[in-house]
């Protein structure tokens, strides 16, 4: 499988040691199999005068089921509370990689509407229903990190 890192510069051998804590789905190394939303990521970066540079890795999936994976298959109230979890520096889970949609700032809106007690979970659930279809994988361990191979990079 194909999948993408967009950055401010390229990355062809990912750690986690420049990982941050409390983001979606915890510390790690953040990829998609979207072109389009590592360009977006890369956004950022350009808006702050960095150029934006997306690197490409190969993953090999033949060695999947010696990882601990979680996947969601879309916004539920179980992504929702592994989101919060993690956001909030509760999560203690051991996986491996962590699959699913990206918590963007539509999503984090919601997310803190809900924090805030202006909506309950079935609200936030279904305001999230909406979103445009994106993916991110965090890869967590190294154990999973040496199952990706870097390719090349290019300006985004």
């Amino acid at each position: 499988m194909i999948l993408y890192h967009g950055s401010y510069l390229k990355i062809s051998e990912p750690d986690l040691t420049h990982s941050r804590p409390n983001v979606d789905f915890g510390r790690g190394f953040y990829v998609t199999p979207l072109y389009e939303q590592a360009v977006k990521w890369c956004d950022k970066f350009k808006h702050r005068g960095k150029d934006g540079i997306i690197s490409r890795y190969v993953f090999d999936e033949s060695q999947e089921a010696e990882l601990k994976i979680l996947k969601f298959d879309s916004y539920s109230e179980d992504w929702l509370d592994f989101i919060l979890n993690c956001r909030s520096g509760k999560d203690t889970t051991d996986y491996d990689l962590v699959v699913g949609g990206v918590a963007n700032d539509k999503v984090f809106n919601t997310v803190e509407l809900f924090f805030d007690g202006l909506i309950d979970k079935t609200e936030a659930i279904k305001r999230l229903c909406y979103e445009k279809p994106n993916l991110q994988i965090c890869f967590r361990t190294d154990k999973a990190l040496k199952l990706l191979r870097f390719e090349r990079s290019e300006m985004a």
